[in-house]
């Protein structure tokens, strides 16, 4: 594993190179795409990106913890929670060693 994290930046740069928007204009559309998959995600919506996975909203309910240091029950509160699924074709991408460079 490299440790490098792609970053908003990345994805506005990869965009400027391969398709040749302008950089500020690169940047929108990178902008443009997080805002929507936000807005479904917010709205309940499941997001599928084909060969890629899909992300999704799952409600967790209550429960009870335990503070690992003291030993003493907590509940934790209901919540929802952002869980993503990675698609087969991004599965053996991964495992085959095709994502590197």
């Amino acid at each position: 594993m490299s440790g490098k994290t792609l970053t908003r930046a990345d994805l506005s740069e990869a965009v400027y190179q391969k398709v040749g928007l302008p950089r500020n204009e690169s940047a929108d559309l990178v902008e443009t795409v997080l805002k929507e998959i936000t807005g479904s995600l917010e709205n309940g919506e499941t997001v599928k990106l084909s060969s890629f996975g899909s992300f999704g909203i799952r409600q967790k309910g209550e429960r009870i913890g335990r503070n690992p240091k003291t030993g003493e029950e907590v509940p934790i509160t209901p919540r929802k929670v952002l869980v993503f699924r990675a698609s087969n074709i991004m599965k053996s991408r991964i495992n085959d060693g095709q994502g590197k460079k």
